[in-house]
């Protein structure tokens, strides 16, 4: 069983950077592919950006490539999302999500643990 915990949303003026934080408990976190998902009013849960089992196995969507950055820390049990550049539809809950495969999966099924969310609101 994985918890976790995000933090680090908040409200930024198009242009701004926010970095987000989620903390894992329980065991063997670097065994867990981590993913950042995010969820817009009355649209779908999609990936933002995801890890394996090292940081050197990343994937990201296109329309956050380049200005967003994934990276986990094992010894701490968490993993970032560094957003920088940030854009007005760039506005959602961002979700962390944990699972068990070692490279980094691109489709909601590929995780088991959901955090509760963080909202991310970018103003123009």
């Amino acid at each position: 069983q994985v918890q976790l915990v995000e933090s680090g949303g908040g409200l930024v003026q198009a242009g701004g950077s926010l970095r987000l934080s989620c903390a894992a408990s329980g065991r063997s976190f670097s065994r867990y592919s981590m993913g950042w998902f995010r969820q817009a009013p009355g649209k779908e849960r999609d990936i933002v950006a995801a890890i394996g089992w090292s940081n050197d196995r990343t994937l990201y969507a296109d329309s956050v490539k380049g200005r967003f950055t994934i990276s986990r820390d094992n010894a701490k049990n968490t993993v970032y999302l560094q957003m920088n550049s940030l854009k007005p539809e760039d506005t959602a809950v961002y979700f962390c999500a944990a699972g068990s495969t070692s490279y980094p999966a691109q489709e909601k099924y590929g995780y088991d643990y959901w955090g509760q969310g963080t909202q991310v609101t970018v103003s123009s």
